[in-house]
């Protein structure tokens, strides 16, 4: 039978368990420490967010917002979507237009047309990813952005319109201290392989998908 009323503490309970909870808490303070003693303290990152599940684009996107608020610089290029006006593209380009802000220089480029069966071009769907690409090799190279995000790369890159070789050579040139993202469904195992940090997005769930709901203003756009 349970007690209607709660039991008073146990001071002498309590202070066993604190202290117990202390002694885990400085061992565990001091492997971190002995960890960290050993790690680089500086290294330009390619980070992979893919997967079948809805935010990848978001992740990589609150990681711009993150980079500018520490005052660094940022270069996006993105690849498919170009045709959108999506709510990053409209913050991106204000945050461009003013310096006085204090946040770090910004550059933004959508160089895709739409999705593939909205193009129906494939030839020029490939003119458009290559550009991109050139673009972005330009952004992440120049040393000018300690982050560039490849929007929607993985996608181009499954579809056939970069090459895998092209793409890992590029990485491999860029400055050590340069972070790249590059998003999408179906980023290649090469490419998993050479990567510093994987995300892979799981679908669960949809609206679209699953309810027939449209996407909505703010969440997907």
């Amino acid at each position: 039978m349970t007690h209607p009323f709660p039991t008073a503490p146990n001071p002498e309970l309590e202070a066993e368990r604190n202290w117990q909870h202390r002694q885990r808490m400085q061992r565990r303070q001091q492997i971190q420490r002995q960890r960290l003693a050993g790690m680089r303290d500086n290294k330009g990152l390619v980070i992979v967010y893919t997967g079948q599940g809805k935010g990848k684009s978001t992740a990589a996107f609150g990681t711009v917002l993150r980079a500018l608020g520490q005052g660094l610089s940022v270069g996006v290029v993105q690849f498919i979507k170009g045709a959108w006006d999506p709510g990053e593209a409209k913050l991106l380009r204000k945050l461009a237009a003013h310096p006085e802000l204090g946040l770090g220089k910004v550059a933004f480029y959508a160089m895709g047309e739409g999705f593939t069966w909205e193009t129906q071009d494939r030839e020029r769907d490939i003119a458009c990813a290559q550009a991109a690409w050139e673009k972005g090799r330009e952004l992440f190279g120049s040393g000018e952005y300690h982050l560039v995000v490849l929007d929607e790369i993985n996608v181009a890159l499954q579809l056939g319109y970069l090459s895998l070789e092209q793409v890992l050579a590029g990485l491999a040139e860029k400055p050590e201290r340069v972070h790249v993202i590059l998003t999408g469904r179906g980023a290649p195992a090469g490419l998993i392989e050479q990567a510093d940090l994987v995300t892979e997005m799981a679908l669960v769930k949809h609206p679209f998908r699953d309810q027939g709901i449209k996407a909505q203003m703010g969440i997907e756009f």
